[in-house]
């Protein structure tokens, strides 16, 4: 039963919450958001999506407006995913303010209902249970993720009901909401394998074989399977060659995976923020402390566990770049394909567990330790307020700015014919720029598109590559980034409007551009040599909305 005073601390919690939101809905296209595998990618395929007809589109369907229309219709998922049918329903911001709120507050009480129930059971810890569970619903995650990685404190609650035995109706519904609004790819997988080990482990130790906890399991997978059918019918029926196929990761030499270990375990992935380092890392070496000092292996069994396998995770995720798994990925394909390394996405609820328990073994040290317990859960859920996303990416582009759809409106009345007439690309500003206003785009930023196209489009960028080791090895081990890079520029394609720069000796083949049906380029910076590649300029537009300045080139 809920206590007045565990209202109470709800209530504030989601006030919290709510605060951390407010930038979001306030200032909506003049928010300033995340940029990487968001901005640059996710939020303009929603948009792409949504009005390319395609949204129910069969399992052999394309997307017209990208690659040609090339793109498979498989590469942008699910259509049983709400995050899609809230871009597909609202403008951008308001939908991107509704699924960051929804995966926020269930993150909130996934994590507190787990706590509560299965952790640290019991009145006295209702203030540290709160808190915890409000710093993970906090953490800055990947947008796009939805709940793969903050859904899983909700899930692991409701397999451990139905292992306990008081699993009912409630945990299943749970099991059914979550493949709808999570990725199989980006978290799921991994948790259920996860799940499946616990399960067999409890078998291995004479526990039974707990049919109720293994048909949860079987059941949570087979909704995923029906939600992710375009995911699996690409994996079991694989088709042409695709993109995927030249991703190669096992290249770190030995101690370069050691280092990033280390790296991981300290600071951890972009992917999977949990900005454990300056708090969190200390209370979980504390407490380690304390359990070795005092020999409390197997009153604070739980925690070992997790303490000992947040540091697996990060191994894990490091060496699956080693060197070493050579041989294997050369026979067995699927390695190379499939990411394996996001074992380590179950880090968060991992790290804000260890994080619970360890607070509560600090506090039991004496009055003065669990003061600095408090202090500990209060300064992290203040360091998360600082990670805002207003705050952390303040000197990016405004949502406004970014995607500069009075610029690029300006653009296409200058060009004068139907988008679908002519394909463009872009130079040293992300592709789905173009994307979102309605262009029609020879380069793109997805990880599943024919292998065939990847080749056709390099001979563009030949001898750019050529000159530059970095992005010719970024462009052909993996391509996921099927972009006009330039040597010059390198990996940069942001180029603000406020840049003095000039391209310079740059070497395309304009030729095959335009027998892919390329006519225009839309490049950051003025082309020094633009003659030489067979382009002219047709004219510079900026705009005081816009965060670019686009210079309009033509294939002769």
């Amino acid at each position: 039963m809920e206590t007045r005073n565990e209202r109470r601390l709800i209530v504030l919690a989601l006030i919290v919450i709510a605060i951390y939101l407010s930038p979001l809905f306030i200032l909506q296209e003049n928010a300033h958001i995340r940029v990487h595998d968001n901005l640059d990618s996710n939020l303009g395929w929603y948009k792409v999506l949504a009005r390319s007809g395609e949204l129910f589109g069969g399992i052999h369907g394309v997307i017209p407006q990208i690659i040609n229309g090339l793109l498979p219709r498989n590469a942008f998922g699910t259509e049983y995913s709400v995050i899609v049918w809230l871009y597909a329903l609202f403008p951008t911001m308001v939908a991107y303010g509704f699924s960051q709120a929804l995966t926020r507050v269930v993150a909130f009480f996934g994590m507190y209902l787990l706590l509560k129930t299965h952790l640290l059971p019991g009145v006295k810890w209702q203030q540290l249970n709160i808190a915890t569970a409000l710093a993970f619903a906090l953490t800055p995650f990947w947008p796009s993720g939805m709940l793969s990685t903050l859904g899983m404190p909700l899930a692991l609650w409701a397999f451990l009901n139905m292992r306990n035995g008081t699993g009912s109706l409630k945990d299943y519904l749970v099991l059914t909401f979550l493949p709808l609004y999570s990725s199989i790819v980006l978290g799921f997988f991994f948790f259920l394998t996860a799940m499946g080990i616990f399960w067999l482990v409890d078998v291995v130790r004479g526990k039974g074989w707990n049919f109720r906890f293994l048909l949860s399991i079987l059941y949570m997978s087979f909704i995923y399977l029906l939600v992710e059918y375009r995911l699996v019918y690409s994996f079991l029926f694989k088709g042409e060659p695709n993109s995927r196929d030249e991703y190669f990761h096992a290249e770190l030499p030995f101690w370069r995976a050691v280092r990033l270990t280390f790296k991981n375990y300290i600071l951890g992935h972009t992917h999977v923020m949990t900005v454990h380092t300056l708090f969190i890392l200390p209370a979980t070496l504390i407490a380690i402390y304390f359990v070795y000092s005092k020999k409390l292996w197997k009153q604070e069994k739980v925690f070992v566990f997790l303490f000992a396998v947040n540091f697996i995770l990060s191994l894990w995720y490091a060496f699956w770049f080693y060197e070493g798994w050579l041989p294997l990925t050369k026979k067995f394909h699927f390695m190379d394909t499939f990411n394996f390394a996001r074992y380590h996405f179950l880090r968060p609820l991992v790290i804000y567990a260890s994080f619970a328990l360890a607070l509560k073994i600090i506090s039991l040290q004496g009055f003065s330790w669990a003061k600095t317990a408090k202090w500990l859960a209060v300064m992290q859920i203040l360091l998360l307020g600082l990670f805002n996303d207003e705050i952390i990416y303040h000197k990016k582009p405004t949502v406004r700015e970014f995607y500069a759809e009075e610029l690029f409106g300006e653009i296409k009345e200058h060009i004068g014919l139907p988008q679908d007439a002519y394909r463009v690309a872009s130079i040293g500003i992300h592709p789905v720029i173009a994307q979102y206003n309605g262009f029609y785009t020879l380069d793109t930023y997805n990880n599943f598109y024919p292998l065939s196209y990847k080749h056709q489009f390099r001979k563009i960028i030949e001898k750019e590559l050529a000159k530059n080791k970095t992005i010719r090895k970024y462009f052909d081990k993996w391509g996921g980034r099927c972009y006009i890079f330039t040597a010059q520029l390198g990996k940069r394609y942001m180029i603000k409007k406020d840049s003095k720069r000039h391209l310079k000796d740059l070497q395309l083949n304009t030729a095959v551009f335009k027998q892919m049906g390329g006519r225009y380029i839309f490049s950051a910076l003025p082309i020094d040599n633009a003659e030489e590649n067979q382009l002219t300029l047709e004219k510079v537009f900026v705009s005081k909305l816009s965060a670019w300045k686009i210079y309009l080139y033509k294939t002769m």
